[in-house]
């Protein structure tokens, strides 16, 4: 009676097996980002849901990206993506580049890890987070500022993708 019990158990959660896209309800990454005065540099934690980053680098590619593939392609991939969809510069309009570090997975995402080099001490920087918004027209960047012992948020998605944040 228990195999049978198990058994129909499996067979109602199959569907849910290899859903892929309706893992979670919403579309969101939350970023950390840290005012580093000592080193002169920003320093960026991005968590990102696997499915829908795998979805969205995968997109003009001749076949989908894994971020879980060995080789350098998934961080090359990731680094080409960050470079178009997180976008730093000077409150002036320079554009600072950013540095992909590394990624490491968590449950059912990423965290990829970046720095900006400043040019110096700064007040603010001008953000622009498009983050998997051209996958998902309800995605929502959520990043979280701390500089000189402020902490603060911004919220981004379609319509609203920049913002000057100022310490």
């Amino acid at each position: 009676m228990r195999l049978l019990a198990a058994f129909a158990t499996v067979l109602l959660l199959l569907p849910l097996v290899g859903a892929g896209p309706a893992l979670h309800a919403y579309h969101s990454t939350i970023t950390e980002l840290r005012y580093n005065a000592t080193k002169k540099q920003l320093e960026l934690s991005v968590k990102v849901f696997t499915d829908d980053f795998e979805k969205a680098l995968s997109q003009g590619q001749p076949k989908p990206v894994s971020l879980t593939e060995t080789g350098p392609r998934p961080l090359v991939t990731a680094d080409a993506y960050f470079q178009r969809t997180l976008q730093i510069s000077t409150t002036a309009g320079t554009r600072l580049p950013l540095q992909l570090l590394g990624m490491q997975a968590e449950n059912d995402g990423y965290w990829f890890y970046c720095k900006v080099a400043l040019p110096g001490p700064v007040t603010g920087v001008k953000l622009r987070q498009t983050v998997l918004l051209d996958a998902f027209p309800d995605q929502m960047n959520i990043v979280n500022i701390e500089a000189n012992g402020k902490k603060q948020s911004a919220l981004f998605r379609a319509g609203h993708e920049q913002e000057v944040v100022n310490w």
